[in-house]
């Protein structure tokens, strides 16, 4: 029988025949695919004729197509729908795949080839774009050791098989522990709590096969339970549960493997040459340096935690007033910050939520676009890997643009959190190949699903980095979309987060899921008002986590990840009350893979772009200026990286930012 990850794919679009694929098909298919790809790097390397930009560097553009889809399937499906089987295949991939790539880089044929046309570079006549695909192949050969002797390609390449081994440990602990937790909940215990928890709280029992409602970890149930729960000693339990991911003992804790990782991110840096994994990390990020990284964060820090502490206060005197003494705790914060919301700014959860239905929302961030950049959405009746997830066309002036996915729904088989990816890339070097995108987020299932203000703002993130991919236009699968830095790559999905707060978008689109009405216009101005409540906590749970990582690879590997996390919080005075986003156990972003490590910080380098970035549709007179809009597509959402983060951004707006509109929308530029 035909392998269909192996054969054409016939159907609509050319998605993934998902109704055609078993979990049996992954292993051969990815088998086969390396195969060919090792003949394909063999026949560059081998080749008897001069090296040349088309048959070396554009060729090594061609080698990965069929493991590119392969992979590109597998991990989709491993992260939104997770079983033993693809648990297992996770494992048996990860070593694999790195030795696959460390064999390519320890090539010496190949490097030899790639060095020829380097220093060939200004002769060959090359495009802005060939150029840039030229520097960055090359810069990655010897950011991944090309330049280094065999012994010391030898240990490197066993460095990143087992941090690959690790990295995939990690991922699987962490949801190990996210599925296997719950609390039940009697009649009792739901008193107090909206409409809406409880509707979650008994979706999740009966997706687990409980009694009765159940707290899970996931953050779309856990954060309202927390909000909203009257009882002190259930918020305690279900917080010191959620913040303890990782770290409960027994085969998923993840301590030992941060440990073992940090190290040997140190020794991978060294071998390259560089003092710190930190150093070797940003060196081609917009950052550049740590220090750079240190200075913008402490720049945020201060009057963050200013505000916190004040914050603090605020909400001890509350609890007090409640007849509670001793210290507010971590578990009482959202709970008395809910409370203090609903006092100064008449804001309510139960009020707001009707507003935002999932559907309302999916159509608000299409009408944006739509807006912005012309862009057509028609629903698609096609397999999907999951019931939850559907599928759009997305047009333009009637021409294919691509295909976006959205899978919404939090289940136990899917890794926490919310994430945009694809199926397959743009590109135009093997035809005009057009993207298949992915939006996954973890919402709490409900008749209407209904968001919080928070989740709406999700779904607008993962939606800018939808259209990041689907507005690419490059040659090069390599540049493309979402191919930038690390710290350039969340501004297309925190800027898009603005269009939720235009006014005629909310009036538009949040409407009451069971009257239609919109959203009186008072309530949206005290929603607004309050867009920066509480931001003190916000801001440092986030930039503690960013320091903790910045610390832990800027320098020494620590032997005691945990003792350097406290020293790291005690350093910087984290209030008592505040933890950190994501400690160490559970901190996916820095040890599930190298994406965000030492790069957590970049979410907020990013944010000091899209701030100034809106205020550029704001000086032009309005939200949808086309102008602004099409500068905006050309210049970044289409560009991919194409062009070094600094130069797209400058070119858009004409200078770069400071860190000065960032603390304005967080509303921090006044705290002493």
């Amino acid at each position: 029988m035909t392998n269909p990850l192996l054969s054409d794919w016939t159907t609509p679009f050319q998605l993934p025949p998902f109704d055609a694929i078993s979990d049996d098909d992954f292993a051969p298919a990815l088998e086969e695919a390396l195969d060919r790809g090792r003949a394909a790097i063999r026949a560059i390397a081998e080749s008897s004729e001069p090296p040349s930009f088309a048959n070396t560097i554009e060729a090594l553009e061609r080698a990965d197509e069929m493991l590119n889809r392969v992979a590109g399937v597998f991990y989709n499906l491993a992260g939104s729908t997770s079983n033993p089987a693809r648990e297992a295949l996770q494992r048996d991939f990860a070593p694999k795949l790195s030795a696959y790539s460390s064999e390519i880089v320890s090539n010496a044929a190949l490097w030899s080839r790639i060095e020829s046309v380097w220093e060939a570079r200004d002769s060959l006549g090359l495009s802005d774009e060939q150029m840039r695909l030229l520097t960055l192949t090359r810069r990655n050969f010897v950011r991944s050791g090309a330049a280094l002797d065999e012994a010391g390609k030898a240990r490197l390449a066993e460095v990143k098989s087992r941090l690959a081994v690790l990295g995939t440990q990690f991922t699987q602990n962490l949801l190990a522990d996210e599925r296997d937790w719950s609390m039940e909940l009697t009649e009792d215990d739901l008193t107090g709590l909206p409409d809406f928890v409880v509707d979650a709280a008994r979706s999740a029992g009966a997706e687990k096969g409980a009694s009765g409602p159940v707290v899970t970890l996931s953050r779309s149930l856990i954060v309202p339970f927390l909000q909203f729960s009257p009882r002190r000693d259930l918020r305690e339990t279900a917080w010191r549960a959620w913040t303890s991911r990782g770290e409960m003992g027994g085969a998923t804790d993840n301590r030992a493997i941060a440990a073992e990782i940090l190290a040997l991110r140190e020794e991978r840096a060294k071998l390259l040459g560089y003092d710190s994994f930190a150093a070797y990390k940003l060196e081609p990020e917009m950052a550049g340096t740590p220090a750079a990284v240190r200075d913008l964060l402490m720049q945020v820090w201060t009057p963050a935690r200013a505000q916190a502490e004040a914050d603090a206060q605020v909400l001890t005197d509350m609890m007090r007033a409640d007849g509670i003494n001793g210290p507010l705790e971590p578990w009482d914060w959202r709970y008395y910050s809910e409370k203090r919301r609903l006092a100064e700014h008449d804001l309510d959860e139960a009020e707001l939520k009707p507003f935002f239905q999932l559907d309302a929302m999916i159509e608000a961030a299409f009408d944006c676009a739509n807006r912005l950049f012309g862009l057509e959405f028609s629903p698609l009746d096609v397999p999907l890997y999951h019931p939850d997830a559907r599928a759009w066309e997305v047009t333009r002036e009637g021409q294919h643009v691509a295909v976006f996915i959205g899978d919404y729904f939090n289940r136990g088989s899917k890794r926490s959190g919310a994430w945009c990816s694809a199926f397959r890339q743009q590109q135009k070097l093997a035809g005009d190949i057009r993207p298949v995108v992915v939006n996954v987020c973890n919402f709490a299932k409900g008749d209407p699903c209904l968001l919080s203000y928070d989740d709406a703002r999700t779904l607008f993130h993962e939606f800018g980095h939808a259209l990041h991919q689907m507005l690419s236009d490059v040659t090069y699968e390599s540049l493309s979309g979402t191919s930038v830095a690390r710290d350039f790559v969340e501004l297309p999905s925190q800027l898009y987060e603005h269009w939720l707060e235009v006014p005629e978008v909310l009036e538009k689109h949040a409407l009451h899921a069971k009257t239609g009405a919109p959203m009186p216009v008072e309530l949206r101005d005290r929603l607004l008002a309050a867009r920066d409540f509480d931001m003190g906590f916000h801001t440092v749970e986030y930039v503690a986590s960013a320091l903790v990582d910045l610390d832990f690879h800027d320098g020494p590997a620590p032997a005691d990840p945990m003792a350097a996390q406290a020293e790291t919080l005690k350093r910087i005075g984290m209030p008592e009350a505040i933890v950190m986003r994501h400690a160490t156990p559970h901190f996916a972003h820095v040890f599930a893979g190298d994406g965000y490590s030492s790069g957590y910080y970049s979410y907020m380098w990013s944010e000091v772009m899209d701030a100034d970035a809106f205020e550029a549709f704001e000086e032009a007179g309005g939200a949808f200026d086309p102008e602004t809009a099409e500068k905006l597509e050309r210049h970044i959402l289409s560009a991919g990286g194409s062009a070094e983060a600094d130069e797209l951004y400058t070119a858009f707006r004409g200078r770069m930012p400071g860190v000065e509109a960032l603390l304005k929308g967080r509303g921090l530029d006044k705290v002493a």
